[in-house]
């Protein structure tokens, strides 16, 4: 049997391991055969198709395992609760000072206080939301 073939093989058997436990490691060392069956089927020696899956699979390890590593780790992009709230904008209904006043926040009427005491808003003028402490939002 022709050694592309059995590169072939080493890749699919590589797949197995990948979907059992999900570790995208597999699929490096899967393309890397992959490559090493490409390079067999243009007639590469033994030495090269070894060193092409080694050098393919480290490449993918070295480069592109980090990239896969940061995309599992990111947060998801959907805020909920206080962490929502913070950053949106709403209409002050009542003067806002560093004591206290009213705004409209999402439809609904939140206590507020400015942010930096000398700060006043007076109502209808549109405020950012900077922080929610308890049931008082702080704007600018």
């Amino acid at each position: 049997m022709d050694s592309w073939i059995w590169w072939l093989l080493a890749a699919v058997g590589l797949c197995i391991p990948l979907v059992l436990t999900a570790m995208p490691e597999f699929a490096m060392f899967a393309v890397g055969a992959g490559a090493a069956a490409g390079a067999a089927a243009l007639g590469v020696g033994l030495p090269g198709q070894v060193l092409i899956f080694v050098g393919a699979s480290v490449a993918q390890l070295v480069f592109v395992r980090p990239i896969v590593q940061r995309q599992l780790k990111k947060e998801p992009q959907l805020r909920t609760g206080i962490e929502a709230l913070t950053g949106a904008t709403a209409i002050v209904q009542e003067q806002v000072d560093g004591q206290g006043g009213r705004i409209k926040l999402n439809g609904e009427i939140w206590s507020a206080r400015a942010l930096h005491p000398g700060s006043v808003y007076e109502p209808g003028q549109q405020v950012d939301v900077v922080e929610i402490q308890g049931a008082t939002a702080l704007v600018v």
